[in-house]
C-alpha cells in the first residue's frame, strides 16, 4: 500500500502582488524587521523597495543589511545576526536570490542567540532560543531557498560549504513574485535556472524521493527544460513566470531529499575558480546520468526521469553539459585539491549509485586535466 508523509511548514505566495496579499502576515511578525540582501539585485528589480514601502506604511521599524556576498560567509552571517540583535529586530526579511536567502536563516538563528559563536550554529543544542521568523522574496528563479530551510554557508577561509538546516529555520512565508525576476541578465537567468534543474533531477533519483516529491520534481524540470532548451534570445513574462514557478516547485522537492552528487562536485569549482553555482552542478549532469546508469536501479530512474519530461538520457547527458560551458583546466596537483575539499560531502551517498572517490577524482580528470 502506497504510504507518504509530506510537511511543509512555508506558506507560499506566489505571482503578482504577492507581497500585498502576504502583508498581514508580515504585520503580525514584529515591529523592527532586519531586511537581508545583496548589494544589488534587490535593488534593482524593485523588491527592496517594495518591502520597504509597505513597511513604513504599517509603522514597522527596519534596518537593512546589503552586505551578503555570493556564497555568503558565515561570518558575516554571524556579525549580521549581532547586528540584528542588538537594533531589537524580531524577524528578518531576505530579498534577492539563493545567498541573501541562505543567509537570512543563518542571521535569524544568530540574532535570536546573540551568544553563539559562529560555527556553534550547527550545534542544536546551542541553540536555545527559537530562531526569527523570515520572510523569504526571491529575485531569481534557481534556489528554491524560499520553501525549504536549508542555508548554504561558506566557512572561513573561502574553500568549503557546510549547510545549516534546522527544524525552525523554514521561511513564515515565501513571497514569489516573477515580476522581480525581470532585471536578471539572459546569463544569469540560464545558470540559475540551471541550478533549479539540478534540484529535480537530483530530488527524483534520490533514494529519499517521495511521490509528492517526484511530482514536483517532474513539474519543475518539465517547464524548466521547455524554456530552456529553446535557446530564446530572451527570456519573456511567461517564460520568467514559468521559471519562477518551477524553481519553487524544485526547492520542495529538495526540501524533502536534499541533492546530490554534482551539487559538491560543482562547489569547488565555484568556490575556487568562480564558475556560477547553476552552470557548475550542470557541468556535472553529465557524469550524474553516466554513473546512475550503471546500477539497474538508477538506470531505471534516469529512463523514467527523462521519459516524464519528453525527452531521453542521452539528450540530457549531451545539452545540460554542453549549455553550462565550463572550461577549466587544472593539473593533477589542481585536481586533487579541489577533489579533497568535497570528497567528504553528505550529497555524494543520495543517488542510486554512490561515487568512490577514485571516480571522483576521474571525473575531475575527463573534464579538467590539462592536456
Amino acid at each position: 500500500m502506497l504510504q507518504a508523509d509530506f510537511y511543509m511548514p512555508t506558506r507560499l505566495f506566489f505571482g503578482e502582488n504577492a507581497l500585498q496579499r502576504c502583508r498581514e502576515m508580515i504585520l503580525r511578525a514584529g515591529r523592527h524587521a532586519f531586511v537581508v540582501t545583496g548589494k544589488n539585485s534587490a535593488k534593482k528589480s524593485g523588491a527592496l523597495d517594495d518591502v520597504t514601502t509597505l513597511l513604513t506604511e504599517a509603522g514597522i521599524s527596519f534596518t537593512v543589511f546589503d552586505g551578503v556576498t555570493e556564497n555568503p560567509p558565515l561570518l558575516t552571517c554571524y556579525e549580521a545576526g549581532k547586528l540584528a540583535a542588538k537594533d531589537g529586530c524580531d524577524f528578518v526579511i531576505g530579498i534577492g536570490g539563493g545567498s541573501p536567502l541562505d543567509a537570512a536563516k543563518a542571521i535569524a538563528a544568530f540574532a535570536a542567540n546573540p551568544d553563539l559563536a559562529p560555527a556553534e550554529i550547527y550545534d542544536d543544542s546551542l541553540r536555545t532560543r527559537p530562531t526569527l521568523p523570515i520572510f523569504a522574496v526571491p529575485t531569481t528563479a534557481g534556489t528554491g531557498s524560499e520553501v525549504n530551510n536549508y542555508s548554504v554557508l561558506t566557512l572561513e577561509g573561502g574553500r568549503q560549504k557546510k549547510t545549516f538546516k534546522a527544524a525552525d529555520s523554514w521561511p513564515t512565508a515565501a513571497i514569489v513574485d516573477p515580476r522581480y525576476t525581470a532585471t536578471m541578465s539572459n546569463e544569469t537567468t540560464l545558470s540559475t535556472a540551471l541550478d533549479a534543474f539540478a534540484h529535480a533531477m537530483e530530488s527524483y533519483l534520490s533514494p529519499k524521493s517521495t511521490v509528492f516529491s517526484e511530482k514536483a520534481a517532474v513539474f519543475a524540470a518539465t517547464e524548466i527544460f521547455d524554456v530552456i532548451s529553446a535557446m530564446p534570445a530572451a527570456y519573456d513574462a511567461d517564460m520568467r513566470t514559468r521559471l519562477s514557478l518551477a524553481a519553487t516547485a524544485a526547492g520542495m522537492a529538495i526540501s524533502v531529499t536534499g541533492t546530490g552528487f554534482p551539487h559538491p562536485l560543482g562547489y569547488s569549482i565555484t568556490l575556487l575558480d568562480g564558475i556560477p553555482h547553476g552552470r557548475a552542478c550542470a557541468a556535472f549532469a553529465g557524469d550524474y546520468i553516466t554513473y546512475n546508469e550503471k546500477c539497474e536501479n538508477g538506470r531505471q530512474r534516469v529512463a523514467e526521469f527523462a521519459a516524464a519530461i519528453g525527452t531521453k538520457p542521452a539528450v540530457l547527458k549531451a545539452f545540460l553539459p554542453g549549455v553550462a560551458a565550463v572550461e577549466l583546466a587544472f593539473s593533477e596537483d589542481e585536481i586533487a585539491e579541489r577533489v579533497e575539499l568535497i570528497a567528504g560531502a553528505k550529497n555524494h551517498v543520495n543517488s542510486p549509485y554512490v561515487l568512490s572517490k577514485e571516480e571522483i577524482y576521474d571525473i575531475y580528470r575527463a573534464h579538467f586535466l590539462k592536456k
